[in-house]
């Protein structure tokens, strides 16, 4: 999910579970790749802030983890382990959240370290999610005026009925339960509104398309999140306009990057729009 916490993918719409296989290392990307990679990792995973009223970002030994309210993201962020180490890190983690009575994600990029870290998370009793795959464009170089269909509006989401709407996308689009997404929103909303914001397409005043924007202050991103349309109105441009709505936003904000971690479904799309990819990332989840 567009994907930190419960699930935060961006796709268009709900695809059937396929094979689940661990991220996997790739060949060494080109030197722009490599500094935006590593930027990201730098700003977004090593550097990263709490994404939430009651969280808390540390770092404990060679891990990034965050913790926070239930209905929040709850997992390790970054981990910069070697094989000797690693066993006993990944049950360090483990023991911490289950402690707090938290389930948690640990979330795993193809470029970590040790190679076989997907591996040894499956062993110690974690279950993978499809992978995804991390894409970076510039804010300012992307599209900003790409047209809606036809008595389709957009309304910036700023109340709790608006994210209702959100949460009802979600829900049509993606088949799942969305109630902690809306409490995260609805948490970030009344707490540090400059942080996030989110917008719901309409037509005829029925809600047909949600996104979310998460502005990380400080850094020279900010994220796409919660990408989904509901069947029926997809294909017409809807995800293509809310991109460039968010990128139009971030942009003004003072954010050089958009970055998405793109399900299958919304991978060809950011291609088109230019989109690079990183990476790729599979959340391991563990409890719940």
């Amino acid at each position: 999910m567009d994907t930190h916490p419960t699930h935060r993918t961006e796709q268009t719409h709900r695809t059937e579970p396929g094979p689940q296989t661990p991220a996997s290392p790739q060949t060494e990307p080109n030197p722009q790749i490599r500094h935006l990679r590593d930027l990201y990792d730098r700003q977004l995973r090593r550097e990263a802030r709490p994404d939430g009223p009651g969280c808390r970002v540390e770092r404990v030994g060679d891990v990034v983890r965050q913790t926070g309210p239930a209905h929040a993201w709850n997992g390790v962020l970054w981990s910069g382990l070697d094989a000797p180490g690693c066993d006993g890190a990944i049950a360090e983690q483990i023991a911490y959240y289950r402690a707090a009575d938290l389930s948690f994600e640990w979330k795993l990029f193809a470029h970590d370290t040790p190679a076989d870290l997907g591996e040894r998370l499956l062993a110690a009793g974690f279950t993978p999610e499809d992978p995804e795959t991390l894409m970076v464009a510039e804010a300012a170089a992307l599209p900003h005026d790409v047209p809606l269909p036809e008595g389709v509006e957009l309304r910036a989401v700023t109340d709790e009925a608006g994210i209702r709407q959100v949460v009802e996308v979600h829900e049509r689009a993606f088949g799942s339960d969305s109630g902690d997404i809306g409490r995260q929103l609805l948490d970030r909303l009344a707490a540090d509104p400059e942080t996030v914001t989110a917008v719901v397409a309409l037509a005829a005043g029925e809600p047909v398309s949600a996104a979310r924007l998460e502005l990380c202050s400080g850094t020279d991103f900010a994220g796409l999140w919660g990408g989904g349309t509901v069947e029926g109105w997809r294909g017409r441009g809807l995800y293509r306009a809310l991109v460039s709505h968010r990128a139009r936003i971030a942009a003004e904000r003072g954010h050089r990057y958009v970055h998405v971690d793109a399900a299958e479904t919304s991978r060809p799309i950011l291609r088109r729009l230019g989109f690079l990819t990183l990476s790729t990332t599979t959340p391991y989840t563990y409890g719940g």
